[in-house]
């Protein structure tokens, strides 16, 4: 009975411990919908099918379409265009029937009666470049765009097709049926841009001898994508969202002047007929050489090509398996060089084009930093299927496309160039060749989520950035460790604490959103990386990310894709970070309320004699209880103070009396007891990294999980029940979480600064 009545009184005890309000009928507030920041994503993703599971993987009925290209193209270096014909053969293996084909125009952008020139507002400048005045105000305008000879099919005869600005409806004699193909051909040319002007993609840029050089891609009419999703993914292309692809095989012929260097996406067919007798000696040297670059075409042979210009011709052939697009660059100023890459239990060949303005860089660096990216991405998602990666120099360009990649980075007239110059160009051919895993191979929608392949692209490039430091730390000194601009937490603090009115969700079309560079390359990048490092760790986020990439190469996964794979493979519940993080604008602000310090006391408290009393209970009725004091309370009086060390004997004895001998050896016996209330002014739940250091100065350091934020998401209290005083407690000391405002991260509290303050208030939108 008496045990009983001991667990009666404990449940008692609890129950009046906590506060609960006991609401009047009359008052009683409304219901309200589940807005648990843990709650689960059912709102917000679509329901599993057979298409895509509910696990993040293909479905088994899933599929994907074909488009297989022979192409025959001709560079017009004089009048700087390109003419093509090509025939494209489009496998339908949807289990729909297809009425229409869509087709790409993406160079119809820069056509003269373009419609993205005029959803950009703009207003008067004070002050402008002539040039930029002359091509806004004063000149024709650039006439681009496809002209397109025709459209025909297998007979030659003509087929229907409606221009709808990048978007072209081929119609067919007959609706294609499930399994069935359907070839057609489309000859067409059009005017190559001049990129250094108008930053296109893909275009010519003009040196100072007159020569140019090429980089070409989104050069030829291209299928759209037709999926389980989408349906026909035809969203006009406006100059901002880059591509959405299907895959196939290219078989691909360029003509280009006699003198030419040119590399592509693709197996070169006809090396020994391109190639000199000694680029073929210094290419099978290449194939051997695992720790250095080999030239293949020398600044010396390039310089002297750039003095003639040939009328002569020469024919490339290449061929592409399983690719979703083409590109290629090609002058007769190019320096070419490679070097062998071992991934998994092949060679890769890493390659670097670029002009002799690009030296002594590029010759240094550019295709080591392609070899460490191949090693890099192939060890954090799957081994790069392909059989070679192609850097190439490219003023003011930063591009993708399968096993091709336009990269910036010039040192000056004088061949000098700073630190600053230096890294950007390692880090864009990084990010560049790393587009190859994302989403050349991982083949994402970038028309409707730019995230998906530049911010995971973004992170995985941080990783990759500081493999390379750690490879060539000679190329890195003096600052010891790679300086990436993107990827730590504490870097994305400043764009989290902006002005609300000019921040997007990442779940938001990249051409509808604000600051484009942190919402779909940062700020993704950083949620990724704070999820490796912080909240799931390395083994758990490696293994879930690798399970992603593996599942997805060579198809077209979704954002629900990635997110259930990520929580499928490591059993960690991340929907609340995936809506927080990715869902919303919302930021980290996680600080130290307050602290109280307790001392323990087997005194009857006089909260606990009222309870009592109000009860009718007697002090016989209750079992061996532990009282905790707050220091400073009513309770707490000399005698109490000077009690606490012998009341903690006492309490010592009892628990010995009730444990075994092993159990005792174990016991700690600790002197001081704080309640410490952690406060989140912030809207997104993150665990709570505290470190706490005492008073002889050793630290420790305890990370609460975010699910300790599931049931009060404005402040939760630990109680720390220690040996030793503590004298300091810091949140989040090496800035893990991208906490915006770190002036409430410690206690004691260090004093606030008072412009820091207001920056603090404006930001949060307090008065």
């Amino acid at each position: 009975m008496k045990l009983i009545k001991y667990l009666s009184f404990a449940a008692f005890f609890l129950a009046v411990g906590m506060t609960y309000a006991q609401e009047d009928k009359k008052e009683r507030k409304p219901g309200h919908t589940n807005e648990n920041r843990f709650k689960q994503l059912y709102d917000e993703f679509s329901t599993p099918n057979a298409y895509r599971s509910a696990s993040g993987a293909p479905g088994p009925e899933y599929y994907q379409q074909q488009a297989d290209y022979v192409m025959d193209l001709e560079l017009d270096d004089k009048n700087a265009r390109i003419y093509g014909n090509e025939t494209i053969t489009y496998t339908n293996n949807s289990p729909d029937v297809l009425e229409y084909l869509w087709v790409q125009l993406d160079q119809n952008v820069r056509a003269r009666d373009s419609k993205s020139p005029l959803i950009e507002p703009n207003g008067a400048q004070g002050a402008d470049l002539a040039s930029n005045f002359v091509n806004n105000y004063m000149g024709a305008g650039f006439d681009g765009g496809f002209k397109i000879d025709h459209v025909k099919d297998t007979k030659g005869g003509n087929l229907p097709y409606t221009i709808n600005r990048t978007m072209m409806r081929v119609e067919m004699p007959k609706a294609l049926k499930t399994g069935e193909k359907f070839s057609f051909s489309i000859k067409w040319w059009y005017n190559i841009p001049e990129h250094t002007v108008d930053r296109a993609r893909s275009g010519y840029e003009t040196f100072d001898d007159g020569n140019r050089g090429y980089v070409i891609a989104q050069f030829y009419p291209r299928m759209a994508v037709y999926n389980d999703v989408e349906g026909w993914q035809n969203s006009q292309f406006w100059g901002r969202d880059e591509f959405a692809l299907p895959f196939g095989n290219f078989d691909v012929n360029i003509t280009v002047p006699a003198d030419h260097v040119l590399d592509a996406t693709g197996k070169l067919l006809n090396r020994k007929e391109i190639f000199s007798k000694d680029m073929m000696s210094r290419y099978e040297k290449a194939k051997k050489s695992y720790d250095k670059p080999v030239i293949i075409v020398t600044q010396e042979e390039a310089e002297a090509a750039s003095k003639g210009f040939s009328t002569a011709k020469k024919t490339w052939k290449f061929r592409a398996e399983n690719v979703r697009d083409y590109g290629f660059a090609t002058s007769r100023r190019y320096i070419w060089d490679m070097m062998a890459v071992k991934v998994g239990s092949k060679d890769v060949m890493a390659v670097s084009v670029y002009p002799p303005e690009g030296n002594p860089l590029w010759e240094d660096y550019s295709t080591l930093a392609v070899a460490s990216t191949l090693k890099s991405y192939s060890r954090m998602t799957f081994e790069y299927p392909y059989h070679k990666a192609i850097s190439v120099h490219a003023k003011n360009q930063g591009m993708e496309y399968p096993m091709i990649c336009w990269n910036y980075g010039r040192p000056d007239k004088d061949g000098n160039y700073s630190d600053r110059t230096k890294y950007g160009m390692i880090s864009v051919i990084i990010h560049e060749v790393g587009h190859n895993y994302f989403p050349m191979i991982v083949n994402s929608d970038e028309r409707q989520w730019t995230w998906m392949d530049e911010g995971l692209n973004t992170f995985v490039q941080y990783v990759a950035e500081q493999d390379f430091g750690e490879a060539y730390p000679d190329a890195i000194a003096p600052n010891k460790k790679y300086p990436s601009r993107r990827g730590p937490a504490k870097n994305i603090v400043n764009y989290m604490a902006s002005n609300q009115d000019y921040i997007a969700p990442i779940m938001t079309k990249g051409l509808n959103t604000y600051s484009f560079g942190n919402n779909a390359y940062g700020k993704p990048a950083t949620g990724l990386n704070i999820l490796r490092e912080t909240i799931m760790g390395r083994e758990l986020f490696d293994y879930a990310f690798k399970t992603y990439s593996q599942r997805w190469m060579f198809k077209h996964p979704t954002p629900e894709d990635f997110f259930r794979s990520m929580e499928d493979a490591s059993a960690v519940d991340l929907d609340w970070f995936w809506r927080s993080w990715f869902y919303t604008t919302d930021y980290t602000d996680i600080g130290v309320e307050g602290v109280k310090k307790f001392y323990v006391s087997s005194k009857m408290t006089k909260q606990v004699k009222e309870m009592m009393a109000a009860r009718g209970m007697k002090e016989s009725d209750l079992p061996p209880l532990v009282y905790l004091v707050e220091e400073g309370s009513e309770d707490y009086d000399e005698s109490m103070k000077n009690a606490k060390l012998d009341d903690i004997k006492s309490i010592n004895e009892y628990m010995m009396d009730n444990m075994t001998a092993e159990e005792r050896t174990k016991v700690k016996k600790p002197k001081y007891f704080y309640e410490v209330t952690f406060e989140k002014p912030g809207g997104i739940p993150m665990p709570i990294i505290a470190e706490y250091t005492y008073s002889d100065g050793t630290k420790e350091r305890i990370t609460y999980p975010a699910q300790i934020w599931r049931k009060n998401d404005v402040s939760v209290g630990k109680v720390i029940a220690s040996e030793k005083e503590i004298t300091n407690i810091m949140v989040d000391p090496d800035e893990e979480t991208a906490d915006i405002d770190t002036s409430n991260n410690s206690w004691p509290r260090e004093k606030e600064e008072g412009e820091f303050k207001k920056f603090k208030e404006g930001v949060k939108g307090e008065k």
